[in-house]
């Protein structure tokens, strides 16, 4: 039985759970953990940089792992260093998106990170599909209960405006309401966490993992200095 190891990069262990409950409706073997360094939430730049040392540190133990954060922080570093293939929310998100409709819209927490994840969907190729990133203006640790109607409203919305056929929630926190919001405005609707679990899953099956090749090549050894001393990689597999 696969292993997945879902990492939320935030240190909120409520979110981390509502992440692990996500997962496991789709996979059997899932670990959810969050770091004991990083930020409550990721809501910025500054966040996903000082977010990454943690993701780090919880690359062990699994058959694979899967960053359960739509900015992907970490996700090239990860790569570098894990022994079994690493998954990114918004990148599995918007593939299997284009996997079952020709054009999506994203529905994510602040409008501060919309521009994230336009640069995200140019980056994976899905820039076409992408027809628009709307915001819900609910802070990340807000996101409980009562958020779903918002973010309902705020899909359906996006759907008519974009002439869009999907919806990617742009956010892990969000996962919770996927089958509500998909029932209520007739679409697919897809959680990043579930896709990129299936994904990684289906990866080890395959017995595909990250090639080391060119830039995925473990990263050479060099020292590293002050807080970051711990992270110094002293072999050729350091994390």
């Amino acid at each position: 039985m696969t292993h997945v190891k879902v990492i939320n990069p935030n240190t909120s262990r409520d979110m981390t759970e509502i992440i692990g409950a996500c997962a496991r409706e789709v996979a059997a073997h899932v670990t959810a953990v969050s770091p004991a360094m990083g930020p409550a939430s990721i809501e910025s730049h500054y966040d996903e940089a000082l977010a990454v040392p943690g993701v780090l540190t919880e690359l062990h133990g699994a058959d694979a792992y899967v960053i359960a954060c739509f900015g992907d922080p970490g996700l090239d570093a990860a790569r570098e260093v894990a022994d079994g293939p690493v998954v990114g929310l918004a990148e599995a998100a918007m593939r299997v998106a284009t996997l079952v409709s020709r054009s999506f819209s994203v529905v994510t927490t602040l409008g501060r990170t919309v521009q994230r994840a336009l640069d995200l969907a140019e980056r994976y190729g899905c820039a076409t599909a992408c027809r628009g990133v709307h915001a819900c203006e609910i802070p990340v640790l807000d996101l409980d209960d009562e958020a779903c109607d918002l973010v309902a409203e705020v899909a359906e919305a996006a759907l008519r405006r974009d002439r869009s056929e999907a919806i990617v929630l742009g956010c892990a926190g969000m996962g919770a309401y996927t089958k509500e919001i998909s029932r209520r405005i007739d679409a697919p609707v897809i959680d990043g966490v579930q896709a990129a679990v299936t994904l990684a899953e289906s990866l080890v099956r395959l017995g595909l993992t990250t090639s080391r090749k060119g830039e995925y090549a473990a990263p050479p050894p060099k020292p590293y200095a002050g807080l970051l001393a711990e992270f110094q990689l002293r072999a050729e597999r350091p994390i």
